[in-house]
């Protein structure tokens, strides 16, 4: 059995052949048909310079008979005919070989920028994946392709770029506590008038940095988890989510005020995953405000969608500081880093939405504070 060419040059040459043949073919069958309807030959007298015996030999008749005009029209057409043939079929067969290297040659042009592209595209890594193939050219399929798999890079690098600030910022988040806890046990170890009581009060430090070390694995895991997508879905109420968080949560004394405002809102997703983002969200609220302040928690439906809005009284926040919120490791005042929160919340809450096809959207209030809005897909 022939084995199949493989490579798209070959292929393109194959077809430009065969589509001449076909071509060549239908165009000799379409002349032939014509030629034969519409031939026309002179008339005269048949055999004139030949004896009559000889004459009526030729043509298979008796001596003596009257050979028609006819029979001489048509094997003058028969001739002609079958030259023609001949010498087309010649001509299309030469034309055939001549059109396969050109073929070859044309299809070599067409496909010399994929030839290119595939290259560079293959000397591309991590290293150096700024890189672009940058095709020059008209506006064809091929400056298309080449300028969709340069923003597929522009997107790989930036994804690329992010992730080793976040396992940059992640690694120095952990470090940290793990060197306050090794300074602490050095300092009461050497310590030689150190008590009971100190050691006591020393190992209550190292398990409360302990506690702070555990929240940060645990929410750089959902981050992880959220990032990854849904391994599937179901119903989802935001309104009883939204309800749960806050029951379990107690109002603290002289801290700010819960206003909920909770209407139905029924979407699709996971429930583990949306019940941490509301949390996440009340807890942001919470702990960026100001004595005395206040917390508005609503759920509903708008447009269709499930929406929870989460707005709160707090510091005045740069509009240009609100998309920095949304990344790993960020917060406004960097100075507050003992509170054994380390800038996840947001960056969680925006890998939830996205998992689940929401959008999230995030806006400075007018009066200090910041309004934190999510939206999900309806429940179909």
């Amino acid at each position: 059995m022939a084995r199949v060419p493989r490579t798209v040059r070959m292929r393109l040459t194959l077809l430009y052949g065969a589509l001449f043949a076909v071509s060549g073919t239908a165009l000799l069958a379409i002349t032939f048909l014509l030629l034969r309807r519409n031939a026309v030959f002179k008339v005269r007298v048949p055999c004139v310079d030949m004896r009559e015996g000889d004459c009526a030999e030729r043509f298979g008749l008796p001596a003596g008979t009257e050979i028609p005009v006819g029979a001489w029209r048509e094997e003058q057409q028969h001739a002609l005919t079958h030259g023609f043939l001949t010498q087309a079929g010649i001509a299309m067969a030469i034309m055939l070989v001549v059109s396969l290297a050109l073929g070859w040659f044309v299809a070599g042009r067409v496909l010399r920028p994929l030839r290119t592209m595939t290259t560079t595209v293959r000397h591309i890594s991590a290293r150096n994946v700024h890189e672009r193939l940058a095709l020059p050219g008209p506006r064809d399929e091929l400056k298309d392709l080449a300028d969709t798999v340069d923003g597929l890079l522009g997107r790989l690098e930036t994804a690329l770029e992010a992730q080793k600030r976040f396992v940059a910022n992640a690694a120095h988040e952990l470090r940290t506590p793990l060197t306050l806890e090794r300074a602490l046990l050095e300092e009461t170890l050497t310590d030689r008038r150190a008590t009971v009581g100190t050691f006591q009060s020393t190992f209550e430090r190292v398990l409360t940095i302990s506690d702070q070390q555990a929240r940060l694995l645990e929410s750089l895991l959902t981050l992880a988890t959220s990032e990854r997508g849904l391994d599937g879905r179901v119903p989802v109420d935001l309104a009883a989510l939204t309800a749960r968080v806050l029951a379990d949560r107690p109002e603290p004394s002289g801290g700010p005020r819960l206003y909920p405002c909770i209407a139905p809102a029924e979407t699709t997703g996971d429930p583990a995953l949306v019940e941490r983002l509301v949390a996440n969200l009340v807890d942001n609220a919470v702990r960026y405000n100001v004595p005395g302040g206040s917390v508005d928690v609503a759920t509903g439906v708008r447009d269709g969608q499930a929406v929870i809005t989460v707005s709160n009284t707090g510091p005045p926040v740069p509009p240009e500081q609100v998309s920095r919120l949304l990344e790993p490791f960020q917060r406004l005042d960097r100075s507050a880093r003992g509170d054994g929160h380390h800038g996840l919340g947001l960056s969680i809450v925006q890998a939830i939405v996205l998992a689940h096809g929401g959008t999230l959207n995030a806006s400075p209030r007018q009066n200090g504070g910041l309004t934190v809005q999510a939206t999900f897909p309806p429940h179909a």
